[in-house]
């Protein structure tokens, strides 16, 4: 009789023949990583989650704890920092600009520079010796260089990461502490190694991680999640971003320029909607929703985003392929992140109050609104927090 047929014979007990036997698979690789975000805004914390998935759905068994550089600080720091950067968007934009202008330059004074390497260190250095990361990885960049400090004073070793959330390279942005910074796209790769001479060998381009839910709706049939939400397929849907803290200067400006249209369009606002509820301005009905688990969907049932240009925004809207039409985006980055979609082709960038109204329009016509979308798609990277997750594991030894 042949093996196999006695083996059929056995049942059950020839599962437990050493010529047959299963194997439990090896348990994951454990890794320890502390990943820090920083509350200017949302777009930090979600660039670092969507990393903390990829690296879960690679196989690692992630034991990361998440810090918040802010709270690193203490509360006459925080104030000063924190305070700082949202007077000077709410009250004196152009203020900011200046500062982000005088230091984008290797002159920038050390007296500013040097405060990086030990501003909020005591909360680096407890997380550091707590958490023993063989990885610290920040989406914003003040803790690389708090994280090199910790490294030096606690003769510990890790790698020490960056990942870039804006599409230009300002001079904050390109830390020589960090042995790997993952970048937007190749115009920055060239800005890193070009420009702030960087090594070559410490870039790569990754593009923006993005929670994994925007390649789940690609393809999402629009007037259903439309319906889902309460909204109508009949009349185009504008999704007004003004970014994850409320403090978009220009909201009601840009709500009275939407509402005289000289057409019907709906109108979601969420950050910065101080009342919950649907209004009917002029011709536009529109939906204040405060803040929303559903903004994924909504931007994907979405004809058009309208307002500033944060960096995870243009990485959500560019892979869902949505036009943006910008207006009074944050000084400096956000400037450079509109300039970007309007050099690729991805969007319009409305410069005065004047001009939201044309642009706005311009976007909903169908042949202009087909070509923007292309060049939306074409700039995506829907799967970029994998390819960070990637880039660390092949720095880490761990391909």
């Amino acid at each position: 009789m042949r093996e196999g047929a006695r083996d059929a014979g056995r049942g059950v007990q020839a599962e437990h023949s050493p010529r047959t036997a299963h194997h439990a698979p090896p348990p994951p690789p454990e890794l320890r990583a502390l990943i820090l975000s920083a509350s200017f805004g949302s777009g930090h914390h979600q660039a670092n989650d969507a990393l903390d998935r990829a690296l879960r759905a690679a196989g690692v068994d992630l034991r990361a704890r998440h810090a918040d550089f802010i709270a690193y600080l203490n509360a006459f720091e925080r104030a000063v920092t924190v305070g700082t950067y949202d007077a000077w968007l709410r009250y004196a934009p152009g203020m900011y600009k200046a500062f982000y202008e005088w230091t984008d330059q290797e002159t920038e004074p050390r007296a500013l520079t040097g405060t990086f390497g030990w501003l909020g260190l005591r909360g680096m250095r407890r997380d550091v010796r707590e958490v023993r990361p063989e990885v610290v990885v920040s989406s914003y960049p003040t803790p690389v260089a708090l994280a090199h400090t910790a490294r030096r004073q606690l003769g510990v070793d890790f790698l020490n990461a960056l990942v870039v959330t804006d599409y230009r390279v300002h001079h904050h942005w390109a830390r020589p502490e960090a042995e790997l910074l993952l970048v937007a796209s190749e115009e920055a790769r060239e800005q890193m190694v070009g420009h702030w001479r960087i090594p070559e060998a410490h870039v790569a381009v990754t593009g923006i991680p993005i929670a994994p839910v925007y390649r789940e709706l690609l393809g999402a049939d629009r007037a259903a999640l439309r319906e889902k939400h309460g909204l109508r397929p009949d009349e185009p849907l504008l999704l007004v971003s003004g970014g994850g803290t409320g403090t978009y200067r220009a909201l009601n400006r840009v709500l009275n320029e939407l509402s005289h249209l000289g057409r019907r369009v709906q109108v979601l606002v969420l950050a910065g909607a101080r009342r919950r509820g649907v209004t009917r301005v002029g011709g536009a009905t529109i939906h204040a929703l405060g803040f929303t688990t559903d903004f994924p969907e909504l931007l994907a049932a979405s004809d058009l985003v309208v307002g500033k240009a944060g960096g995870l925004t243009v990485a959500e809207a560019t892979t869902l392929g949505i036009p943006q039409v910008i207006f009074e985006p944050i000084p400096g980055q956000e400037e450079h992140n509109a300039d970007y979609l309007v050099r690729h082709g991805a969007g319009l960038w409305a410069r005065e109050l004047a001009e939201v109204r044309p642009a706005v329009l311009r976007a909903l016509d169908p042949e202009e609104h087909a070509r923007l979308g292309t060049h939306a798609r074409a700039l995506s990277v829907p799967d970029a927090a994998d390819r960070v997750a990637a880039a660390l594991l092949r720095r880490l030894g761990r391909a």
